[in-house]
């Protein structure tokens, strides 16, 4: 099997029409889903968090650019692999980002934190379940904590 299908469940709209890589986390957006979807949020707003599944429709990937590539193009960063870093531009243009839910809206649930563009593809919206979503003592190159300073 080489190839899947997804289905778009809705899309995000945001302030933010063009990706940035800075100030994220007081970002609000609304992820609308599409009318068939919309009674799937019942109960989310119980939760503090989710997980957004989103396709990141702007992306290109071009393995002899992006399969070892410095994180966002930045000198200071080590040269890694796509699988070892977050950058949009993959294989596959998945991204997933927990954000924080602000609200729910006929159909719509307001969030804040995540790192989509105005129109990006929502394919999925989970509940964050501290059980399986949080890893205890997880271990991450230095360099990642300079490449997210002021992402969020």
């Amino acid at each position: 099997m080489n190839n899947i299908t997804l289905t778009i469940i809705g899309y995000v709209e945001s302030a933010v029409k063009e990706q940035t890589d800075e100030n994220w986390g007081e970002v609000e957006a609304r992820v609308v889903l599409r009318p068939e979807y919309r009674a799937g949020l019942q109960g989310i707003e119980q939760f503090s968090h989710a997980l957004i599944v989103t396709f990141l429709h702007e992306a290109l990937f071009e393995p002899s650019k992006r399969l070892i590539r410095r994180p966002r193009g930045l000198d200071s960063m080590p040269e890694v692999g796509i699988f070892a870093q977050r950058a949009k531009d993959r294989p596959n243009p998945l991204g997933v980002t927990a954000v924080s839910i602000a609200g729910v809206q006929s159909g719509v649930l307001v969030v804040r934190g995540l790192d989509a563009i105005d129109g990006t593809p929502v394919v999925d919206v989970k509940p964050y379940y501290p059980a399986y979503d949080r890893v205890k003592s997880a271990i991450v190159p230095d360099w990642v904590d300079r490449l997210m300073e002021g992402y969020f």
